[in-house]
Parts: structure tokens; C-alpha cells; sequence
């Protein structure tokens, strides 16, 4: 184990082991071999919808904008912590330097924080296409998705920053084993040899306030959606509006599922086979099933795709 300078008479870790998971090599070698194909059908699949957006000019619209921005997330995403994860696989010591750990958590964490404000944009972008039809050309511009899309950004990079920060001012004197996947706030206060109540109710407050604030918003604005659906007289109407709601909802199931078992019931003691299991599930299934959802339901998103792929209509 590294430490500090020499003469400090308290040895500070300057890197961690993140352990992973812990069998036999065949399995490890399994495993690698399962979870870069899930990383590569990942950065092909959100990176074919991201082209195919961006090459029609029809669907240069606010809906499609969103979506678009969130592919292009995605891929930055799962690639936070897939390529160190597969080079653990393959390395006996899976080390992870002091400072490369905390900014695997810092890019982590952000960029899955930009994606909860991103998922309620979307959801009230769909809110005014619905229920306020009339009003919503004129509302929702493309002027005003760039603005949103650059909020969420913003503070997807800005909302954990100082926790982060404060967290790696914790003194690390050893052990220096992370049993898990990633560099997680769970695994790092235990391993810290100094309690940071302050800190870690700060970490977890923010963390449910932008889980619970952004799926209750969800959850309020697709209701509103469900109501003015089912009072529509046309049955064709109301099948294109679950058709277009349906993807995003499926979306948001699968990503805040997880991310509630994890990150806001610190109390609750999840084993480490649970909370590598629960990441693993929001850092690497949701992103490669994303392109699926959203192709498979929607017929413009197809068209674009076959074109971009010169495959025959």
C-alpha cells in the first residue's frame, strides 16, 4: 500500500485496490468478455441514435433534441466506469490511484445527476406537448431546450461537487480495499479513519433530494399526462401519446429503481454483492437497453436509423 511523504507519522493511503469481484480467473475472464460486449453494444447503440438525430433534419425538434443529448450522456456515462471495471478484470492488483478514484466518483455521479434532470425535462417536455398542445410550439423553442439542456449540465457537474471535495479531505490511514465496482461514497467513508457525520448526511441528502425531487416531478407530470390522455375521444390519439410517453417511462422505472435501493436508504446496511448488483444494473443494463426502448417505439427514430445505416426501408 502507498502512503504519504515520509516523517508523517500517520501513513495516508495514496491509492485504493477496487476489489470488483472477487472468483475465480475463467470467471473473471467471463465476466470481461460479457461486460465488454454490453460496453460496446452500449457506445454503438446510443451512438447510432445520437447520428441518426443529428443527420435528420426533421427531427431537429425539442423531443428529439432531449433525447439526442441523453444518448450522447449515456455514452459518457457508462464509459466513467466500464473501462476501468474491464482492466480490473484483467489486472491481479486493480489498482486505483487517490486521485483517479475520487474523479471516477466526481464524473460518476455527475454525469448520473445531469441524467436525473435530463429524464424530468423530458417528462415536462411531454407534459406540454400533451396537455398543453396549443400553447406548446410557441413554449417549449429550441432556444429554450438548449437552455434546459445546458441546466442540466451545469448542475449535474456542480451538485455533488462539494461533497466530493469534502470527502476527499477525509484521512485515509488504511485499510485501502474498496469492495466494489466502482469508487462509491458508501465503501469510502467506512474505509476513512475519521467519522464525517456532517459529510455523509450532506452526501445523502443531496442524493435524495435529486433522486425523490426529480422522480416525484416525473411521477406528477406523467399523471397530469395520464389524465388529459384518457379524456382525449380519439383512440388513435390516445395510442400515439402512450406511444411517445411509454419509452421515457420505461426508461425512468429502470435507472430510479436502482438508484433508490443505493442512494437514499443509507441505513438500511446492503451487502456488497447488492450494491455491486444495484450499480452494475443503473451504470451499465440501463444505458444499453436506452436505444432499444426508444427505437423499437418509435417509427421516426427507425426511419433515421436505417438511413443513417443505408439499410432498406
Amino acid at each position: 500500500m502507498n502512503v504519504s511523504e515520509p516523517g508523517s507519522s500517520i501513513a495516508f493511503v495514496r491509492e485504493f485496490i477496487l476489489q470488483g469481484f472477487s472468483c475465480e480467473l475463467k470467471i473473471q475472464i467471463l465476466l470481461f468478455s460479457l461486460f465488454t460486449t454490453i460496453y460496446a453494444l452500449t457506445i454503438t447503440g446510443n451512438g447510432a441514435i445520437v447520428c441518426a438525430l443529428w443527420c435528420d433534419q426533421r427531427l431537429h425538434t425539442p423531443m428529439y433534441v432531449f433525447l439526442r443529448n441523453f444518448s450522447f450522456l449515456e455514452m459518457w456515462y457508462v464509459s466513467s466506469t466500464v473501462p476501468k471495471m474491464l482492466n480490473n478484470f484483467l489486472s491481479e492488483k486493480k489498482r486505483i490511484s487517490f486521485p483517479g478514484c475520487f474523479l471516477q466518483f466526481y464524473f460518476f455521479f455527475s454525469l448520473g445527476t445531469s441524467e436525473c434532470f435530463l429524464l424530468t425535462v423530458m417528462a415536462f417536455d411531454r407534459f406540454l406537448a400533451i396537455c398543453r398542445p396549443l400553447h406548446y410550439p410557441n413554449t417549449m423553442t429550441l432556444h429554450l431546450c438548449t437552455k434546459l439542456v445546458i441546466i442540466c449540465w451545469v448542475c449535474g457537474f456542480v451538485w455533488f461537487l462539494i461533497p466530493i471535495v469534502l470527502i476527499s479531505q477525509l484521512p485515509f490511514c488504511g485499510p485501502n480495499i474498496i469492495d466494489h465496482v466502482v469508487c462509491d461514497p458508501g465503501p469510502l467513508f467506512a474505509l476513512a479513519c475519521a467519522s464525517a457525520p456532517k459529510t455523509q448526511l450532506l452526501c445523502y441528502t443531496l442524493s435524495s433530494l435529486v433522486i425523490f425531487g426529480n422522480f416525484f416531478f416525473i411521477l406528477g407530470s406523467y399523471t397530469l399526462v395520464l389524465i388529459a390522455v384518457l379524456r382525449m375521444p380519439s383512440a388513435t390519439g390516445r395510442h400515439k401519446a402512450f406511444s411517445t410517453c411509454g419509452s421515457h417511462l420505461a426508461v425512468v422505472s429502470l435507472f430510479y429503481g436502482s438508484l433508490m435501493v443505493m442512494y437514499v436508504s443509507p441505513g438500511l446496511g446492503h451487502s456488497a454483492g447488492m450494491q455491486k448488483v444495484a450499480t452494475l444494473l443503473y451504470a451499465m443494463v440501463t444505458p444499453l437497453f436506452n436505444p432499444l426502448i426508444y427505437s423499437l417505439r418509435n417509427k421516426e427514430i427507425k426511419t433515421a436509423l436505417r438511413k443513417v445505416l443505408r439499410l432498406p426501408t
